[in-house]
């Protein structure tokens, strides 16, 4: 078995600017070659499937496990007892270069955290030996690096050097 896969946290509110930065992000990533996993956790209660196609009747049937494959790709939903915990979902990643989870603040992991000053009007409460880096578009607050919203390279590159440890 290989080494772990690196992961790193991305905190922030609802209407923070998570989601757009890490679409950036991944897109960077992505064109330095690297195979990136997205962990999405939620509290909202998810289905699986398009109402009224096979898989979603089947799981509304009452299907504890329902998984859907096709050429280049595989969906599965599996009913569990309470929130699933970030490291059932790690280990079924595969091999990867690196994981980013969106969720699971409590988890002690490096976090990114993103902040748009007119998208929230709170910043999340990352604890400073987890706090990575901030995304926003305000003044620096922390001593700890500091990026713009726009700047998915510049945190490609610290990533690289710091959780990756590439040149």
């Amino acid at each position: 078995m290989g080494k772990p896969v690196p992961v790193v946290g991305l905190a922030g509110y609802s209407g923070s600017g998570k989601t757009t930065f890490l679409e950036k992000l991944i897109i960077e990533l992505k064109s330095r070659g690297y195979k990136i996993g997205v962990i999405k956790h939620t509290h909202h209660t998810v289905g699986f499937g398009q109402p009224g196609k096979d898989t979603w009747r089947h799981a509304r049937a009452g299907a504890d496990f329902v998984a859907l494959a096709a050429p280049g790709s595989f969906s599965v939903f599996k009913k569990t007892e309470g929130d699933p915990g970030p490291e059932i979902l790690i280990s079924m990643a595969g091999d990867l270069d690196l994981i980013i989870v969106e969720g699971y603040k409590k988890e002690k992991w490096p976090k990114i955290e993103v902040f748009y000053s007119r998208g929230t009007a709170e910043r999340p409460a990352v604890p400073e030996g987890e706090l990575l880096a901030v995304v926003s578009d305000s003044p620096p607050v922390k001593d700890v690096p500091h990026f713009g919203l726009d700047d998915a390279a510049k945190v490609a590159e610290y990533i690289e050097r710091v959780v990756l440890k590439k040149t």
